[in-house]
């Protein structure tokens, strides 16, 4: 591949545009909006649905209902909760390649947390709420796609855009839709943070939720202690079974998070909630992980006590198959032209690009700008990386559209490995 006259002026239109693309991710992360503000997401949806209209004319621009889900209080109560929508950005659908790029507008930041607003350091990188997951990496995504409808073969590709509300909560609601924009796309492009080094997140590993509804029997401490059962010491047996299967099986992690429950200290305790997370390297383990749970989940500790669990593994492990590695080796041929060295590791951690993975499509999904300490109030990310990743991913867009990068072929690639 080189740089024909053509990406260059693609490339050029990122580069006259950086400080528009640094400041507006600034703009959207004094906005709170973490997962469960409803408030902050409906300001952001808004931002980000008049960006999209004055960006792109000719696409549509809609915003899609999400599916509702259920959880659990730390009562034991099951609770009904629904979501704020999608963003959901279209051009050329019917176009024979179809690329697919991902991010999320909520943060993890709580509408009463004291991180709010972004600063600049001492040292020139930005600090501020979701500046680098994923505001700016939204901006990012957005000027590649600005500058890339600039190309003469931009009519070679139609790409949609899924912007989601709920992706720090493991994307309950938004799973469907990623699930058909990646079984009928061919390349998907997602804007996580890469790393404070640039490197991207190579394989990942799964994930899964769960939370276990611990029911026993109240009763006086003092008077009638052995009429109850206690729900509490029950669910701390059930931390420790879960926590002992940390090492039985190569790359799988339980981590016990929370035990909720009881009450007055002279109370035989008749409720507790446990919620844990599992990772696992791989589909066997997955199998292995859930069947486990579930075992345990079905043999209450001591009598007295019911077990109701709810939750599962919600994002697909993402391994280095075919498909990806030959899309990083192209991403990492498009990094070369620019004077950008591509890397890549694994990762623990699970994101959007697991889910469209799972679906069939070969994804690349730390592709945002370059920074770190996410999910900590010192959240960060360098201004420079702003213009260097946009400028990556229009090369990528516009090497798709010359067929430089084979995006059917990967398509197939991936489709053999499922």
């Amino acid at each position: 591949m080189r740089i024909e006259p053509q990406d260059q002026a693609v490339l050029d239109h990122v580069a006259a545009r950086g400080d528009a693309i640094v400041q507006r991710a600034i703009d959207w992360s004094d906005i709170n909006s973490g997962s469960r503000h409803a408030e902050g997401l409906a300001r952001v949806l808004d931002v980000l649905d008049a960006t999209a209209r004055a960006a792109f004319g000719t696409a549509t621009v809609e915003r899609v209902p999400t599916q509702g889900s259920t959880t659990v209080a730390d009562s034991g109560a099951v609770i009904a909760e629904s979501y704020a929508d999608c963003l959901k950005i279209t051009a050329r659908p019917q176009a024979p390649l179809q690329v697919v790029l991902t991010g999320h507008y909520d943060t993890v930041f709580p509408a009463d947390s004291a991180f709010q607003s972004v600063i600049t350091r001492d040292d020139g990188a930005l600090n501020g709420p979701g500046i680098a997951d994923m505001k700016g990496g939204i901006s990012v995504m957005l000027a590649a796609l600005e500058a890339f409808e600039t190309h003469p073969l931009r009519h070679h590709i139609g790409w949609t855009v899924l912007l989601s509300p709920d992706e720090e909560i493991g994307s309950p609601a938004s799973a469907p839709l990623l699930a058909e924009l990646g079984a009928r796309g061919h390349v998907g492009l997602t804007y996580e943070p890469a790393l404070s080094d640039g490197t991207l997140a190579g394989e990942r590993k799964g994930s899964g939720n769960f939370h276990l509804i611990v029911t026993g029997k109240a009763a006086h401490a003092g008077r009638a202690f052995h009429e109850g059962a206690n729900a509490v010491a029950g669910a701390a047996i059930i931390a420790a079974r879960l926590h002992d299967l940390n090492g039985q099986r190569e790359g799988v992690t339980v981590n016990v998070a929370k035990i909720a429950g009881g009450g007055p200290l002279n109370v035989v305790a008749d409720n507790a909630v446990v919620r844990f997370n599992v990772r696992v390297p791989d589909a066997q383990s997955a199998t292995w992980i859930d069947e486990t749970v579930r075992a345990l989940a079905a043999e209450p500790p001591f009598p007295g006590l019911s077990l109701d669990l709810h939750g599962g593994m919600t994002r697909a492990p993402k391994p280095m198959d075919a498909s990806q590695t030959a899309l990083f080796h192209a991403v990492r041929d498009a990094g070369d032209l620019l004077g950008q060295a591509i890397a890549w590791k694994p990762s623990g951690g699970v994101c959007e690009g697991n889910n469209l993975h799972a679906a069939g499509l070969p994804n690349v999904d730390t592709l945002g700008v370059v920074g770190g300490e996410i999910h900590s109030d010192q959240e960060f990310a360098w201004p420079a990386s702003f213009v260097e990743r946009a400028q990556l991913s229009a090369l990528i867009l516009c090497k798709i559209a010359s067929g430089e990068i084979d995006a059917l072929k990967l398509k197939q690639l991936r489709l053999e490995t499922m």
